[in-house]
């Protein structure tokens, strides 16, 4: 009996690999939580064939697997479909983050039309990540394996639909119906929903964290960006690119640097570049102030685009969303 394991991140993919649970463990490494999301168009031809189509690296979803880590069941230019064939079992092992649990959902709704390969399909919920475990240890751990019906397949669809749709209300509505078939995918839609700008300062939570990181006295930007201290929806070059654009608005909440030198100089890799707050960064921190009053905003939060005319908003307090 061949067995396939699929991970929702790169980091679980390593250890699932060196486990030896399967005979072939790989890894999706998509990011939804932040910035536009890629089209599905755009999707589907990172898990076809390798062709022409894949002239950058990462263009493929094999890019960045191990050599040798499909032995005896294809190579690395090998299509996703054509691969999930190939086995008799195939175990999805998903990480309760809201990143790998967004990814879960549009893997759900991507293999949804596929009979062949759904018959054959099992979903495997940690209860923490698993990179921060030894493989020998999640080898012997026994975990709950749940079959995939059809009730899975509708609510992640529809949970995907919503996720790209052009306001965050769908997601939001999402929240009033039954997702306990996906038991980690309320908290994390709750997570994604409370990345939108706050509807007293603007900013969202992982933004706010990075305040109170800088509040409480850390000025190093090589430390400020480390997401592990932060909540668990972005990774650290994504927080490392939070910070970068709050010190580069017209009205920055930090400075980064020197306010004498440009932003050019501005550099992680010099440790005597400081972050600190700046008037209006110690204001939004107090939540006295708006951080759209003084800025442009233009981002993406799943398929919705923000702008300050279009600003959706989340109420923390009623935990609530907030149409412009």
């Amino acid at each position: 009996m061949s067995h396939l394991i699929l991970a929702t991140n790169d980091l679980a993919e390593n250890v699932l690999r060196q486990s030896g649970l399967a005979n072939v463990a790989l890894g999706f490494y998509p990011r939804f939580v932040s910035g536009k999301l890629p089209s599905e168009q755009l999707l589907l031809i990172g898990l076809e064939r390798r062709s022409e189509k894949h002239c950058n690296s990462g263009d493929h979803w094999l890019d960045d697997a191990c050599r040798g880590s499909l032995n005896g069941f294809g190579t690395r230019d090998i299509g996703f479909f054509e691969l999930c064939a190939k086995f008799d079992s195939i175990d999805v092992w998903v990480d309760p983050r809201p990143n790998d649990q967004l990814v879960l959902i549009w893997l759900l709704d991507l293999l949804r039309p596929y009979k062949e390969i759904t018959t054959k399909l099992s979903l495997v919920h940690a209860d923490d990540k698993v990179a921060n475990y030894a493989p020998e240890s999640v080898a012997k751990w026994k975990l709950p394996t749940f079959k995939v019906n059809d009730s899975h397949f509708v609510t992640a669809s529809r949970a995907w639909r919503a996720y790209r749709a052009e306001t965050p209300k769908p997601c939001f509505d999402l929240l009033m119906t039954d997702l306990t078939i996906l038991p980690r995918l309320r908290s994390a839609l709750i997570a994604v929903l409370e990345e939108l700008p706050d509807s007293l300062t603007g900013l969202g939570a992982s933004e706010m964290d990075i305040l109170d990181f800088v509040n409480d006295g850390h000025t190093d930007p090589r430390r400020v960006a480390e997401a592990r201290w932060m909540r668990d929806v972005l990774e650290e070059g994504e927080a490392r690119d939070v910070l970068l654009e709050l010190a580069e608005y017209s009205a920055p909440p930090v400075l980064l640097g020197d306010p004498l030198f440009d932003n050019e100089d501005r550099y992680f890799g010099r440790s005597e570049w400081k972050v600190t707050l700046t008037e209006l960064g110690r204001s939004i921190f107090a939540r006295e102030d708006d951080m759209w009053r003084h800025n442009r905003i233009h981002r993406w939060w799943g398929g919705t685009e923000l702008t300050n005319e279009q600003l959706w908003r989340w109420d923390r307090e009623s935990r609530s969303l907030v149409a412009p």
